[in-house]
Protein backbone atom coordinates (compact mmCIF):
# COMPACT_ATOMS: atom_id res chain seq x y z
CA UNK A 1 0.00 0.00 0.00
CA UNK A 2 1.33 3.43 -1.17
CA UNK A 3 1.25 6.41 1.68
CA UNK A 4 1.29 9.69 0.80
CA UNK A 5 3.81 11.78 2.90
CA UNK A 6 1.76 15.11 2.03
CA UNK A 7 -1.83 13.62 2.79
CA UNK A 8 -0.71 12.24 6.00
CA UNK A 9 0.37 15.47 6.75
CA UNK A 10 -2.87 17.46 6.17
CA UNK A 11 -4.82 14.46 7.65
CA UNK A 12 -3.15 14.40 10.71
CA UNK A 13 -3.39 18.61 10.91
CA UNK A 14 -7.21 18.39 10.47
CA UNK A 15 -7.63 15.51 13.09
CA UNK A 16 -5.26 17.34 15.97
CA UNK A 17 -7.21 20.29 15.41
CA UNK A 18 -10.66 18.76 15.55
CA UNK A 19 -9.28 16.69 18.56
CA UNK A 20 -8.03 20.03 20.49
CA UNK A 21 -11.18 22.02 20.22
CA UNK A 22 -12.77 18.88 21.71
CA UNK A 23 -10.52 18.77 24.63
CA UNK A 24 -11.58 22.68 25.24
CA UNK A 25 -14.99 21.68 25.05
CA UNK A 26 -14.54 19.03 27.20
CA UNK A 27 -12.44 21.19 29.82
CA UNK A 28 -15.07 23.62 29.63
CA UNK A 29 -12.11 26.63 28.29
CA UNK A 30 -10.85 28.10 25.57
CA UNK A 31 -6.92 28.51 23.66
CA UNK A 32 -6.63 31.65 21.04
CA UNK A 33 -6.82 29.91 17.57
CA UNK A 34 -3.29 30.86 17.01
CA UNK A 35 -2.05 28.51 19.56
CA UNK A 36 -4.67 25.30 18.05
CA UNK A 37 -3.26 25.70 15.29
CA UNK A 38 0.25 25.88 16.05
CA UNK A 39 -0.08 22.84 18.25
CA UNK A 40 -1.72 21.23 15.38
CA UNK A 41 1.03 22.20 12.63
CA UNK A 42 3.37 20.36 15.28
CA UNK A 43 1.56 17.18 15.45
CA UNK A 44 0.82 16.98 11.90
CA UNK A 45 4.66 17.63 11.26
CA UNK A 46 5.44 14.73 13.57
CA UNK A 47 3.30 12.44 12.06
CA UNK A 48 5.58 13.06 8.61
CA UNK A 49 8.31 12.90 10.15
CA UNK A 50 7.65 9.61 11.75
CA UNK A 51 7.24 7.77 7.99
CA UNK A 52 10.93 9.00 6.78
CA UNK A 53 12.87 5.69 7.30
CA UNK A 54 16.12 7.17 9.33
CA UNK A 55 13.55 8.53 11.51
CA UNK A 56 11.04 5.67 12.37
CA UNK A 57 12.50 5.83 15.77
CA UNK A 58 10.67 8.66 16.53
CA UNK A 59 7.43 6.55 16.11
CA UNK A 60 7.85 4.84 19.85
CA UNK A 61 5.85 5.30 22.95
CA UNK A 62 8.26 7.93 24.31
CA UNK A 63 8.78 10.28 21.83
CA UNK A 64 5.06 10.24 21.05
CA UNK A 65 4.41 11.58 24.95
CA UNK A 66 6.77 14.25 24.03
CA UNK A 67 5.16 15.33 20.93
CA UNK A 68 1.93 15.20 23.11
CA UNK A 69 3.51 17.17 25.72
CA UNK A 70 4.91 20.11 23.41
CA UNK A 71 1.86 19.64 21.87
CA UNK A 72 -0.16 20.39 24.88
CA UNK A 73 2.28 23.56 25.78
CA UNK A 74 1.39 25.38 22.76
CA UNK A 75 -2.43 24.74 22.80
CA UNK A 76 -2.95 25.22 26.49
CA UNK A 77 0.39 27.82 27.38
CA UNK A 78 2.14 26.92 31.17
CA UNK A 79 -1.09 27.09 33.58
CA UNK A 80 -2.09 23.99 36.00
CA UNK A 81 -4.85 23.54 33.79
CA UNK A 82 -3.11 22.61 31.09
CA UNK A 83 -1.86 18.99 32.26
CA UNK A 84 -5.69 18.08 33.26
CA UNK A 85 -6.43 19.10 29.11
CA UNK A 86 -3.29 17.52 28.50
CA UNK A 87 -4.51 14.00 29.47
CA UNK A 88 -7.95 14.99 28.10
CA UNK A 89 -5.90 15.42 24.78
CA UNK A 90 -4.44 12.11 24.82
CA UNK A 91 -7.89 10.42 25.95
CA UNK A 92 -9.51 11.94 23.07
CA UNK A 93 -6.61 10.56 21.22
CA UNK A 94 -6.92 6.84 22.10
CA UNK A 95 -10.95 7.18 21.48
CA UNK A 96 -10.51 8.02 17.95
CA UNK A 97 -7.55 5.38 17.62
CA UNK A 98 -10.74 2.82 19.49
CA UNK A 99 -12.95 4.25 16.48
CA UNK A 100 -11.07 3.43 13.91
CA UNK A 101 -10.13 -0.11 15.11
CA UNK A 102 -13.64 -0.88 15.74
CA UNK A 103 -14.81 0.01 11.74
CA UNK A 104 -11.96 -1.44 10.36
CA UNK A 105 -11.06 1.35 8.26
CA UNK A 106 -7.71 3.55 8.36
CA UNK A 107 -8.15 5.31 5.29
CA UNK A 108 -8.27 9.25 5.45
CA UNK A 109 -11.86 10.19 4.53
CA UNK A 110 -12.89 7.72 7.14
CA UNK A 111 -10.67 9.13 10.13
CA UNK A 112 -11.97 12.97 9.42
CA UNK A 113 -15.46 11.93 9.60
CA UNK A 114 -14.53 9.93 13.22
CA UNK A 115 -12.30 12.96 14.22
CA UNK A 116 -15.45 15.38 13.41
CA UNK A 117 -18.01 13.05 15.20
CA UNK A 118 -16.09 12.85 18.02
CA UNK A 119 -16.16 16.87 18.12
CA UNK A 120 -19.46 17.28 17.72
CA UNK A 121 -20.22 14.79 20.33
CA UNK A 122 -18.12 17.06 22.92
CA UNK A 123 -19.28 20.14 21.66
CA UNK A 124 -23.54 18.37 22.02
CA UNK A 125 -22.73 16.77 25.43
CA UNK A 126 -20.72 19.28 26.76
CA UNK A 127 -21.97 22.64 25.30
CA UNK A 128 -20.19 25.02 26.95
CA UNK A 129 -21.97 24.45 30.45
CA UNK A 130 -19.24 21.74 32.54
CA UNK A 131 -20.78 21.13 35.90
CA UNK A 132 -23.62 23.47 35.41
CA UNK A 133 -20.90 26.37 34.54
CA UNK A 134 -20.77 28.55 31.13
CA UNK A 135 -17.27 29.79 30.26
CA UNK A 136 -16.30 32.70 27.45
CA UNK A 137 -13.34 33.88 26.05
CA UNK A 138 -12.11 37.06 27.19
CA UNK A 139 -9.32 39.79 25.79
CA UNK A 140 -8.41 42.76 27.28
CA UNK A 141 -6.04 45.39 25.96
CA UNK A 142 -4.21 48.26 27.14
CA UNK A 143 -1.46 50.77 26.67
CA UNK A 144 0.13 47.43 24.46
CA UNK A 145 -0.51 45.19 26.60
CA UNK A 146 -2.74 42.39 26.21
CA UNK A 147 -4.51 39.44 28.08
CA UNK A 148 -6.75 36.51 26.98
CA UNK A 149 -7.99 35.06 29.56
CA UNK A 150 -11.29 32.58 30.78
CA UNK A 151 -14.24 34.18 32.07
CA UNK A 152 -16.69 32.60 34.19
CA UNK A 153 -20.12 33.39 33.35
CA UNK A 154 -21.24 34.10 37.25
CA UNK A 155 -25.21 34.43 37.67
CA UNK A 156 -24.39 35.53 41.15
CA UNK A 157 -21.81 38.54 40.36
CA UNK A 158 -24.10 41.49 40.51
CA UNK A 159 -21.36 43.63 41.24
CA UNK A 160 -22.48 47.57 39.71
CA UNK A 161 -21.00 50.77 39.16
CA UNK A 162 -22.96 52.18 42.05
CA UNK A 163 -23.76 55.98 40.12
CA UNK A 164 -24.76 54.58 36.59
CA UNK A 165 -25.95 50.68 37.60
CA UNK A 166 -23.48 49.17 34.95
CA UNK A 167 -22.27 46.05 35.20
CA UNK A 168 -18.48 45.35 36.55
CA UNK A 169 -16.50 42.35 35.40
CA UNK A 170 -13.91 41.43 37.86
CA UNK A 171 -10.37 39.96 36.87
CA UNK A 172 -8.20 38.40 38.99
CA UNK A 173 -4.80 40.29 40.62
CA UNK A 174 -2.22 38.35 38.21
CA UNK A 175 -3.83 39.94 35.03
CA UNK A 176 -4.66 43.36 36.35
CA UNK A 177 -0.58 43.65 37.23
CA UNK A 178 -0.24 42.89 33.55
CA UNK A 179 -2.77 45.01 32.01
CA UNK A 180 -1.54 47.98 34.54
CA UNK A 181 1.34 47.98 36.46
CA UNK A 182 -0.73 47.49 40.13
CA UNK A 183 0.96 45.67 42.48
CA UNK A 184 -0.62 43.38 44.74
CA UNK A 185 -0.57 45.70 48.23
CA UNK A 186 -1.87 48.69 45.63
CA UNK A 187 -4.38 46.04 44.90
CA UNK A 188 -5.54 44.86 48.07
CA UNK A 189 -5.09 48.38 49.47
CA UNK A 190 -7.73 50.56 47.06
CA UNK A 191 -7.92 53.76 49.35
CA UNK A 192 -4.11 54.43 50.14
CA UNK A 193 -3.32 53.76 46.09
CA UNK A 194 -6.17 56.53 45.00
CA UNK A 195 -4.64 58.87 47.04
CA UNK A 196 -1.47 57.73 44.88
CA UNK A 197 -3.11 58.38 41.54
CA UNK A 198 -0.89 55.87 40.16
CA UNK A 199 -3.23 55.68 36.73
CA UNK A 200 -5.46 57.84 35.38
CA UNK A 201 -9.59 57.15 34.95
CA UNK A 202 -8.84 54.41 37.96
CA UNK A 203 -11.90 54.39 40.25
CA UNK A 204 -13.60 52.54 43.31
CA UNK A 205 -16.01 50.26 43.12
CA UNK A 206 -17.84 49.01 46.31
CA UNK A 207 -18.32 45.38 46.86
CA UNK A 208 -20.18 42.56 49.17
CA UNK A 209 -18.75 39.31 49.39
CA UNK A 210 -19.65 36.16 51.79
CA UNK A 211 -17.00 36.79 54.52
CA UNK A 212 -16.59 40.46 53.85
CA UNK A 213 -19.70 42.64 54.67
CA UNK A 214 -18.35 45.54 52.53
CA UNK A 215 -14.96 46.59 50.86
CA UNK A 216 -14.17 48.99 47.92
CA UNK A 217 -12.34 46.81 44.15
CA UNK A 218 -9.83 49.07 42.04
CA UNK A 219 -11.55 49.29 38.24
CA UNK A 220 -11.08 50.99 35.57
CA UNK A 221 -12.88 51.46 31.85
CA UNK A 222 -11.32 49.31 28.77
CA UNK A 223 -11.91 49.74 25.46
CA UNK A 224 -12.75 47.48 22.67
CA UNK A 225 -12.70 44.28 25.17
CA UNK A 226 -13.83 41.34 23.38
CA UNK A 227 -16.27 39.45 25.32
CA UNK A 228 -16.85 35.80 23.44
CA UNK A 229 -18.44 36.73 19.76
CA UNK A 230 -18.96 40.45 21.43
CA UNK A 231 -16.80 43.37 21.14
CA UNK A 232 -17.44 46.43 23.67
CA UNK A 233 -16.52 48.85 26.11
CA UNK A 234 -16.39 47.87 29.46
CA UNK A 235 -15.95 48.37 33.31
CA UNK A 236 -13.60 46.29 34.99
CA UNK A 237 -12.71 45.87 38.48
CA UNK A 238 -9.59 44.08 39.84
CA UNK A 239 -9.73 41.13 42.51
CA UNK A 240 -6.76 41.92 45.39
CA UNK A 241 -7.16 37.94 45.70
CA UNK A 242 -7.30 34.99 43.35
CA UNK A 243 -11.11 34.60 41.92
CA UNK A 244 -11.13 30.59 44.28
CA UNK A 245 -9.73 27.35 43.78
CA UNK A 246 -10.76 26.91 40.07
CA UNK A 247 -7.33 27.58 37.61
CA UNK A 248 -10.04 27.18 34.88
CA UNK A 249 -11.04 30.60 34.55
CA UNK A 250 -9.02 33.95 35.74
CA UNK A 251 -12.14 36.42 34.92
CA UNK A 252 -15.69 36.87 36.48
CA UNK A 253 -18.63 38.62 33.52
CA UNK A 254 -21.52 38.38 35.93
CA UNK A 255 -23.90 40.87 34.19
CA UNK A 256 -21.73 42.13 31.67
CA UNK A 257 -22.33 39.75 29.28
Amino acid sequence: MEIYLDLVVILNFFVDFLLLLGTNRLAGSTSPWGRLLGASALGALYSGVCLIPRLGFLGNPLWRVVCLGAMALIAFGRNPSALRRGAVFTLLSMALGGLAMGFHQANFPVLILEAVLLWLLCRTAFGGNIGGQSYVPLVLSRDGNRVALTALVDTGNHLQDPITGESVMVISPDSAGKLTGLTPDQLAHPMQTMAQHPIPGLRLIPYRAVGCPGGMLLALRFQNVQIGNQVKDALVAFAPEGLGQNAMYQALTGGAI
